[in-house]
């Protein structure tokens, strides 16, 4: 995972330790299961009572939290709690391997709804921009959620994006392109 993959959290609050998220337990050798570990342990800790599944690729773990509680805390403001969950397997799926992996925790099919949700708020921000000649600016969001927006933009010949802004108010900017 390169340093643009990882998600956007304030590492100082994350713990050096990792194995301290999971006590006394010892942490599982395989880097899918050091996730499940850390995933199980988060969701007894606040007593959500959810199904893990793992899935596993060459070049990605990812954990999808499905089941009957509600499933908001674990989201968070903008999946902002889900980013830290995020990191925090992520760490621990890399300690010691020289493969590291992405790794993506989802809660109830929030990150395919947000995705699917910024895609359609760039396209509206775009045509806004190219129809009124004034620039649109989106809400802030995550670096990895300005990247999403730049790469579903970036192909149109009418508009340009930037982002702008300092985080955790850092937005995007869809300004038109002046034809000469």
């Amino acid at each position: 995972m390169t340093e643009e993959q990882e998600p956007d959290v304030d590492e100082s609050l994350v713990d050096e330790d990792i194995e301290s998220a999971v006590e006394a337990e010892p942490m599982p050798e395989e880097p899918a299961e050091r996730v499940r570990a850390i995933v199980d342990r988060v969701l007894d800790e606040i007593d959500l009572d959810a199904e893990v599944e793992i899935t596993e690729t060459d070049d990605e773990i990812v954990a999808s939290i499905d089941g009957t509680d509600e499933l908001g805390v674990l989201i968070g403001r903008r999946g902002q709690t889900l980013d830290a969950l995020q990191l925090l397997c992520y760490r621990a799926a890399s300690m010691g391997v020289s493969d590291r992996k992405r790794v993506t925790i989802d809660a109830a099919g929030y990150r395919e709804r947000r995705r699917s949700l910024l895609e359609e708020e760039a396209h509206i921000a775009a045509e806004r921009a190219s129809r009124n000649g004034e620039a649109v600016r989106l809400e802030p969001m995550s670096a990895s959620e300005r990247r999403m927006v730049h790469e579903v933009l970036k192909d149109r010949a009418d508009v340009e994006t930037h982002s702008e802004g300092d985080e955790p108010e850092r937005r995007i900017v869809v300004a038109p392109l002046i034809e000469d």
